[in-house]
């Protein structure tokens, strides 16, 4: 089964930086099965990101690479989270984020 990683950046990314290479230990990332992910992603859908840099904005979750989810879109991915143990973590995570911001 596929397994899709959650992580934190130390601090905010700038333009022109890119984020290509898969670091889970680097950011601290959470493992999440896709039987979790997929209702996700059809969830945050419209959600504004960016995808590998500031430079590619886009919406949802990247498929096949790097989705970096900028502080206003943290409430919109908190509430799509269902109340399931499998998500206390990430959302810990999120929450981290969005304080920090």
């Amino acid at each position: 089964m596929a397994v899709h990683a959650f992580g934190n950046l130390p601090r905010s990314p700038v333009s022109g930086e890119r984020y290509d290479t898969y670091e889970p230990e680097r950011y601290g990332c959470v493992a999440v099965d896709d039987q979790w992910v997929e209702p996700l992603a059809e969830k945050l859908r419209e959600v504004p990101v960016y995808w590998h840099s500031l430079d590619l904005p886009g919406k949802g979750l990247d498929d096949c690479g790097i989705t970096l989810i900028p502080p206003a879109s943290i409430p919109a991915v908190l509430a799509a989270l269902d109340a399931s143990e499998v998500w206390a973590t990430l959302g810990a995570l999120l929450e981290e984020a969005g304080a920090g911001s």
